[in-house]
């Protein structure tokens, strides 16, 4: 009998889930078009719109939420977090830049960044001041979940308007394609950085130092999404999606690490 440890069969089907929302977003998008295509019924766009935003932004949810140790995070929570932050984070985001379009003109594109980063902080916020997590892992989590919001009901937006200026869905479907493939690079990554940095600073043993960190994390992402806009070379936007994918999966990695040996030994030097 072999030493070596080896998960049991739930676990490698949970730390898989990521890749079945995957294929089955997926599957759903194609079976979708191919019946609107095949009927000519626009009633079935709204529904396209919704698989094709939400599928890749879902699928890195899962899989941070479930590749690897179980984070301390409520099914629930997240959901609520995903649909209110969403929400909350767009309209708060689209009130401000039109009212800083009208004040400065096209200086508000500079703003654009500061402002929907903050707007996607909201609701994490929010949950962290009603739930008081004391385990920090979670908050990696908590910003994908936001960002995930923010970021599905923005391609759908994105998505309507190409239909209404092309009128045809293959600009739809370019759309939806470029921007579900670069999702887990933007809002998702960003978000994800800044409330994992957030969710430290309650149970960190120098708070002030925390809160730093979480202000660094703050204005990398919004310079992090301020170039993204305001660039058009290709190179620059290779740079910020190399980065910002390997800030998140470092992210993620550590926040299924197992931490109970480490702090064992911590106490254990403590006594």
């Amino acid at each position: 009998m072999s030493g070596t440890a080896t998960s049991p069969p739930s676990s490698r089907v949970r730390r898989a889930a990521w890749l079945g929302v995957l294929v089955g977003g997926v599957v759903a998008y194609v079976v979708l078009l191919d019946v609107m295509v095949r009927t000519r019924n626009l009633n079935y766009f709204p529904s396209l719109l919704l698989v094709g935003a939400i599928t890749v932004p879902m699928t890195v949810l899962v899989f941070a939420e479930s590749g690897g140790r179980r984070i301390p995070v409520r099914g629930g929570v997240v959901a609520a977090t995903a649909i209110a932050g969403g929400i909350v984070g767009t309209v708060a985001a689209g009130v401000l830049e039109y009212r800083a379009e009208r004040e400065l003109g096209a200086g508000a594109m500079l703003l654009v960044g500061f402002i929907e980063e903050a707007a996607k902080l909201v609701v994490p916020l929010l949950v962290l001041l009603v739930t008081r997590p004391r385990d920090p892992r979670g908050g990696i989590v908590v910003g994908v979940a936001s960002g995930m919001g923010f970021a599905a009901l923005e391609t759908m937006g994105y998505g309507f308007q190409e239909l209404l200026r092309a009128g045809n869905l293959a600009a739809v479907e370019d759309t939806l394609l470029l921007r579900a493939l670069l999702s887990p690079a933007g809002h998702v990554a960003w978000t994800g950085l800044t409330v994992a940095m957030l969710w430290r600073v309650p149970t960190a043993a120098h708070r002030g130092r925390a809160l730093v960190k979480f202000v660094g994390a703050y204005l990398a992402a919004v310079v992090l999404h301020t170039v993204w806009d305001d660039s058009s070379a290709l190179s620059v936007h290779v740079v910020v999606v190399v980065v910002s994918v390997t800030v998140l999966l470092v992210l993620t990695h550590r926040a299924h690490v197992d931490r109970a040996p480490r702090d064992r030994l911590t106490a254990s030097r403590a006594a």
